[in-house]
């Protein structure tokens, strides 16, 4: 017998322990079945589940196991990403509170606690995709630092090398002054910081008394000015353009060039050029064929080194000992110092305060600073052409196709790809030189000393780059190398390209794109064929997640207090592709019920005898009620697999929603309960037999979503062996017969009852109170059905009767009309009706007024406009909802007689 209440705890780990011994989640490379491959985003080694993977790895759950049930040979391959500066930071941190820093131990002895510490702490995040009921092929799981795929790294770097797709080149980069090393665009935050635009006057050569103004919130940076962009239409500055300002402190006589980058809108209209420690500046420098000196060195001190030729040539520098005495200086120290020092030459001209967003490193939380370095590069201009022309022809389509704009602007413009970071966990650059300078790529140091000895002699030693690979440089490999590149397995052969790669949209191109030109690089073929999108998970009031806010939910407290199959299921629900999902602790409370209602289902089946008739035969049913549920079961069906050929996890969790706890549970158990509790017979014996069947297709539809509940309930009612719901047949729809017939019958029976409930309880009518229930203008068949089925509307309606009206309508009825019957609920001895006339009036006018007030919102475009779009969605929403009611409101009102 079930348990009186569900309690997931009590079987998740066991069933999922039941099904990874019984090799239930494998792929088959040798079956003849077609594959369905997903590749899972590695997580990161050192992460901990976070809300943001229960969604994605809930959303590939749910396909991965649809497929299997219908047949496919699927493969989810897992894995884990070995998050270069991420696990750096964390072991170094693990060291430096036993008091040991890394460059005392140097570089062989820390990443042997770089592994230590892998094999101890680094299989946290899989057990907790266990817990979330990820049914991935886990003997497949790969690393992306383990031999076979550090192997297709090497092999990788050294072809583009070869090809000219991969060399070093001196540009900027986003530069961590903390960690000393390169970062992504996606290890940067931004941090707004209340600071100040200093407006500084920089002197017009061969003008005395004449300056150009420029404001700027670095002026540390000046030392490195080589420019002064200006406008080319902003008439203020027309006779500057080709002459030369001089360059407080340092005295350089810089260009004043016309730009198009100067906006004459923000601050003075004239921006200074600092082409070594700006983005937008190195590209304005590389336009007008700028010098590049580095003022900033890696720590972010000041340095003086490359413009100590201009302190040396000039005369009118006011102090050439003030700038050499900068050198070292933290470069914030030095802003205060040199700011100082121009206000004392009277050459500030403004300071403004000034609220502006500063690149901070995510991880060091220092602010970023734009580094000129000698870097390895890898050509994605070339590599993204092949992976364009995919997207245009639709080999690989975005799901939402809008997000192929997104991939589009990115790919079109896309920059040389910096690959190298200074760390020590990571891909090793397979590089090494020679003391002449010479560079020797190759995948073993055996070859490139073969190399080198061909060149420069047998005596020659070699020196490696130090440098590690970016992460994203082995992960773009993940979707071939995982399954054995270079080596031509079968599993290559049967496994890619995949089928679907679920993503979110902030990684469209740091991964996404990546892998996409990798994959047709090297393999000739797009990696996957669908790319889903889906949004972020934001809080239930659609903010960001952040600690600072303290709205960060954890997902496993969300499984420890409501079960697994609760958080899918809300998950599931709320999850539109490419839209975000607001989530909080109640949604998922209120989607446990689910679960609950479930269970109570199946418990009242187990307790009325029913259990699994393998000799059941749905063609077989005959009567209305059966013909009916098995009707409505195919249409759920059909509904819930289309819903997951197209990617709307929501639609289907909603078909399902419906199904089970409308049709089955309020409907069919209720209209089935007079033959339940009536003497055994065939009727009996049918709706039995209709009701084991059906809930075994609701276990096998809902499994993909709540895989826990369904397979201890197949188990439970002993549909099959233990553990075997996962590998069912996923159902399909079939043709009923008399099914048309059933289906009115039982619809019009359901719509009356529902009717009559609603006006109950819009009229606050006590459940305790019966009524009868007066039919005007029915047919003699629709008094007839009423008559086959008084006893369930009596029942469920809360009637006293069901009779043709007499004569004049009496005074005090509500009304309501299914089909061509009007149906009168005589209430003037029941309740207050015009008292209840006046509630609802009242409530329509409070929200008719909120409605009105929300839409001059809306049609307010400065409001829409300066507003963030979750507050715009949010009002957008509210006016919804009061339409909504107001609608209603006037239904009912509508409804109430005189």
């Amino acid at each position: 017998m079930l348990d009186k209440t569900l309690s997931p705890a009590s079987f998740e780990q066991r069933i999922y322990e039941g099904w990874e011994a019984s090799g239930a989640f494998g792929a088959d490379p040798g079956s003849a079945a077609p594959p369905f491959t997903i590749m899972i985003p590695p997580p990161n080694v050192t992460g901990s589940l976070h809300i943001g993977h229960a969604l994605t790895f809930t959303i590939q759950d749910i396909l991965v196991r649809w497929r299997r049930m219908q047949g496919r040979d699927t493969l989810w391959q897992p894995g884990t990403d070995h998050a270069g500066i991420a696990t750096q930071m964390v072991v170094e941190r693990l060291l430096a509170g036993q008091g040991v820093d890394r460059r005392e131990i140097g570089r062989d002895r820390f990443l042997d606690h770089v592994w230590e510490w892998k094999g101890q702490s680094g299989g946290n995040i899989t057990r907790q995709l266990r817990r979330l009921g990820a049914s991935l092929d886990w003997p497949r799981e790969r690393f992306t630092m383990d031999a076979g795929l550090s192997d297709a790294v090497r092999k990788v770097f050294v072809t583009l090398h070869r090809q000219g797709l991969i060399y070093r080149d001196r540009r900027l980069v986003n530069w961590d002054p903390k960690f000393q090393t390169a970062i992504s665009d996606l290890e940067v935050e931004s941090r707004e910081v209340k600071g100040s635009l200093w407006h500084l006057r920089y002197p017009i050569e061969g003008e005395p008394g004449r300056f150009i103004t420029v404001a700027t919130t670095r002026p540390e940076t000046m030392l490195g000015d080589t420019a002064v962009a200006v406008h080319p239409e902003d008439a203020r500055f027309r006779d500057l353009v080709g002459r030369h300002a001089i360059l407080p402190l340092v005295g350089r006589r810089i260009p004043i060039v016309a730009d198009e980058y100067s906006d004459p809108e923000k601050g003075s209209g004239a921006v200074k050029i600092t082409p070594a420690h700006d983005f937008n500046d190195f590209a304005v420098g590389k336009r007008h064929g700028l010098p590049l000196p580095s003022v900033l060195d890696a720590d972010g001190r000041i340095t003086v080194e490359e413009i100590e030729g201009d302190l040396a040539a000039v005369e009118n520098l006011a102090d050439p000992g003030f700038v050499r005495g900068l050198a070292g200086q933290d470069r914030f120290v030095a802003r205060k110092a040199i700011v100082a020092e121009l206000e004392r030459l009277e050459l500030v001209a403004a300071i403004e305060p000034h609220l502006h967003a500063v690149p901070h490193g995510d991880r060091s939380g220092v602010p970023i600073e734009p580094r000129l370095t000698l870097q390895w590069y890898c050509d994605a201009a070339t590599l993204a052409q092949p992976a364009i022309k995919a997207v245009e022809s639709g080999q690989t389509v975005f799901v939402p196709r809008h997000f192929e704009n997104v991939f589009f602007s990115w790919m079109r413009d896309i920059q040389p790809w910096c690959v190298s970071r200074q760390l020590w966990w990571g891909h090793q650059i397979p590089a090494w030189y020679a003391p002449d300078g010479s560079t020797f790529v190759a995948e073993t140091e055996e070859e490139a000393l073969e190399e080198a000895r061909a060149k420069l002699g047998p005596e020659v030693t070699l020196q490696r780059d130090p440098d590690v690979l970016d992460t994203w440089f082995s992960s773009a490999l993940w979707p071939f190398s995982t399954l054995g590149w270079p080596q031509q397995t079968p599993e290559l052969a049967k496994y890619y390209p995949g089928d679907v790669l679920v993503t979110g949209w902030d990684i469209i191109f740091f991964w996404v794109a990546r892998m996409m030109m990798m994959g047709h690089h090297f393999m000739g073929d797009v990696p996957f064929r669908t790319v889903y999108i889906h949004g972020l998970v934001r809080d239930e009031k659609g903010q960001k997640m952040s600690k600072s806010k303290g709205n960060v939910i954890d997902p496993l407290e969300l499984v420890e207090k409501y079960g697994t199959d609760a958080l899918r299921f809300t998950i599931a629900s709320l999850a539109t592709p490419g839209r975000d999902v607001k989530l909080g602790p109640k949604r998922v409370e209120d989607y446990r019920s689910f679960g609950t209602k479930l269970w109570n289902a199946a418990r009242f089946c187990e307790m009325n005898g029913i259990g699994p008739d393998p000799a059941f035969d749905p063609a077989t049913v005959t009567t209305p009620l059966g013909r009916w549920l098995l009707s409505t079961a195919d249409a759920a069906v059909a509904e819930a697999t289309a819903a997951l050929e197209a990617f709307r996890t929501d639609d289907y969790a909603s078909a399902c929603y419906r199904f089970v706890w409308g049709s089955f549970c309020d409907w069919f158990l209720e209209f089935a309960k007079p033959a339940l509790n009536g003497p055994d017979g065939p009727e009996k014996t049918e709706i039995k037999g209709v009701a084991q069947h059906v809930l075994g297709l609701i276990l096998k539809l809902l499994h993909p979503v709540m895989p826990y509940v369904t397979e201890e309930l197949w188990d439970r009612f002993g549909y099959g062996p233990d553990y075997s719901l996962i590998r069912q047949e996923w159902p399909r729809p079939a043709v009923v017969a008399g099914a048309e017939a059933a289906k009115a019958e039982l619809d019009w029976v359901i719509r009356l009852i529902t009717e009559v409930r609603g006006v109950r309880a819009e009229m606050n009518v006590p459940p305790s109170v019966t009524v009868p229930l007066l039919v005007s203008g029915a047919s003699a068949a629709t008094l007839s059905r009423a008559d086959r089925w008084l006893d369930v509307i009596r029942r469920l309606a809360r009637a006293t009767e069901i009779r043709p009206l007499e004569g004049e309508a009496p005074r005090g009825v509500a009304q309501i009309v299914v089909d061509e019957a009007t149906i009168l609920l005589p209430l003037a001895d029941v309740i207050d009706i015009a008292a209840e006339r006046g509630r609802l009036a009242k409530e329509r006018a409070r929200l008719e007024g909120d409605a009105d007030k929300v839409a001059a919102k809306l049609a307010n475009q400065d409001f829409v406009s300066r507003a963030k779009p979750e507050v715009v969605e949010e009002n957008r929403e509210r006016l919804a909802t009061a339409k909504a009611e107001i609608a209603r409101l006037d239904a009912a009102l509508a409804r109430i007689g005189d």
